[in-house]
């Protein structure tokens, strides 16, 4: 498996099993990056007041975290503005600049945001501020008048993947270097921000290249201690045991969602606190608050989902999917872009009604650039930004209409060219006694953590005998199916959510083949093997 994914020297085996933190690139990797970890040293030291403006989801709050802790341990209390999602949207703005700098800041650091915001970082740099931009996001062709930019898009280099919080991890990194030369302090284990870089990391879905893979490994292993008391209140609100190991799937689905719906529901500050106190009563309390804030967020996305639905379908000979809605909490319509993919596998844009104009997420598909078709939109759109895979638009009521059809004329022009590939690439066959057995789910182990750029393995089963069907849930939306491999005896059940619909009540006793992952699961402390189906077909006929 490690050799059909190019790795194929010892030494390359060695550094993707055992990612090491001195395999980590050294802040001069970046342009700008000790530049600006020095003028912002010289901005502490110099007494002047910093602001730290991060954003509303998991990737701008850690990073937003790990800043603040790093300033923190050396004596320095920095401001902090997370901006809320329905009254301020994302990025920065001139009047909470102005708030910020009546409070006294005279040095601004923007942390996962600022690339685009050129006017507001214009008007702070009026106000006398310094402005150090560290981002992510694929910058615009007129970059921000800011004294440091810190974007590893700005050039070429191992860490052009990191999220927002990678990016701000090695500024804090430079600054520590800074600030121990000077300080009476001890130096800052900058591996006790490893934890936060991680989730961020992963609930960004960047690209697991090397750089982040050695966050990621690393980082849930701190997660795993769960040494911080938000943490330890967020794993024990998700079902997590604490000290048991932790997967990327357990962080991208337990707990980045619950932190998420702090931006979502309602303020990301809880989920910023969340992360800060020390106090495990006080965390209890907020991690409860954003659990109860997710089970809102669960129903408002089914709500919009099965709206957007009925939407998606006027729209199925369409190469892809904008879909319109009026009452629709923004905080949710990125989740529903993604559901719509799962279903459809198009490019989906979901918009709202937002004051005057249209707030939009948009989701891609892999080998569609999402950012560069609406780029070719652009002058339909009041505003855009964000990634290959995912962005967020703005559009004026009256322009609607034609960055419907623009958009969708594009993506069909460039499928035409380039057609995403739909086939689903497996590691080979393998029955379901050898992919229950726990040797084999170890070894699988290793190659976490997964995600972009390093997918879980998939494998093509035998035929398979359907021994039962059954329908659970919500509206019986979800399906369990009873599968029995005939060559080994072995037998297992598989869990399908939201795809009943798929699989008629006819099937058992029929015989299907299925490409499908085995990983391991925990409930309660309690670890057992589970089946992810990615897709299936009638046996004698191939998966793939």
């Amino acid at each position: 498996m490690l050799w059909n994914r190019g790795f194929e020297t010892p030494g390359m085996i060695e550094r993707y099993l055992n990612p090491r933190l001195k395999y980590l690139m050294h802040p001069d990797f970046f342009p700008e990056m000790r530049k600006a970890s020095a003028l912002l040293a010289e901005k502490l030291v110099a007494g002047e007041k910093v602001a730290v403006w991060g954003d509303y989801d998991v990737d701008g709050i850690t990073a937003s975290v790990i800043v603040l802790q790093t300033m923190e341990h050396y004596g320095f209390h920095p401001l902090c503005h997370l901006p809320e999602r329905r009254c301020e949207g994302y990025g920065l703005n001139e009047d909470g600049v102005d708030k910020l700098f009546k409070e006294g800041a005279t040095v601004l650091v923007t942390v996962d945001c600022g690339i685009s915001d050129k006017k507001a970082i214009d008007h702070a740099k009026r106000l006398g501020m310094t402005v150090i931009v560290t981002d992510h996001h694929m910058p615009p062709p007129e970059l921000p008048e800011a004294d440091m930019i810190c974007n590893p898009k700005l050039t070429e280099g191992p860490g052009k993947a990191l999220a927002g919080v990678g990016v701000a991890f090695f500024l804090m990194a430079g600054l520590n270097i800074e600030l121990a030369k000077c300080s009476a302090c001890n130096k800052f284990d900058i591996r006790d921000l490893l934890d936060l870089t991680a989730l961020g990391t992963l609930a960004d879905m960047v690209p697991l290249d090397e750089q982040n893979r050695i966050i990621v490994k690393n980082g849930l292993l701190k997660l795993a201690e769960g040494k911080r008391a938000g943490i330890a209140a967020l794993k024990s609100i998700s079902g997590i045991v604490q000290g048991s190991s932790i997967t990327s799937e357990q962080v991208a689905f337990k707990l980045a969602p619950r932190v998420n719906a702090a931006g979502r529901m309602s303020e990301p500050k809880i989920a910023l606190e969340l992360f800060r106190t020390a106090d495990r009563g006080i965390a209890d309390e907020l991690a409860r608050e954003l659990d109860r804030f997710n089970a809102l967020r669960k129903q408002e996305e089914e709500r919009i989902a099965e709206e957007a639905a009925y939407h998606a379908v006027q729209q199925i000979n369409d190469a892809a999917l904008v879909i319109t809605g009026e009452n629709w909490n923004q905080g949710v319509i990125g989740i529903v872009a993604s559901r719509m993919i799962e279903k459809w596998h198009k490019p989906t844009i979901i918009l709202c009604r937002d004051g005057d104009t249209y707030k939009g997420s948009g989701r891609s598909v892999e080998g569609f650039n999402l950012y560069e078709a609406l780029k070719e939109c652009s002058d339909t759109l009041a505003s855009f930004g964000g990634h290959p895979m995912a962005a967020g638009v703005r559009v004026e009521p009256q322009y609607l209409d034609s960055f419907a059809k623009r958009f969708k004329k594009t993506a069909h022009e460039i499928m035409q060219k380039n057609p995403p590939p739909q086939l689903i690439y497996t590691d080979g066959v393998l029955g379901l006694q050898e992919a229950l057995n726990w040797d084999f789910i170890r070894e699988l182990d290793g190659m976490q953590p997964f995600g972009p750029e390093n997918p879980e393995p998939v494998f093509e089963s035998p035929a398979l005998l359907v021994k039962g069907r059954t329908v659970f849930g919500y509206g019986g939306n979800h399906v369990k199916l009873w599968l029995l491999d005939e060559q080994s005896g072995v037998s297992t059940y598989v869990k399908c959510w939201r795809r009943s619909e798929e699989f008629p009540e006819d099937l058992p006793g029929k015989r299907i083949v299925m490409a499908y992952t085995p990983f391991r699961e925990e409930y309660e402390g309690m670890p057992s093997i589970s089946i992810r189906l990615h897709r299936w077909a009638y046996a004698p006929e191939s998966i793939l």
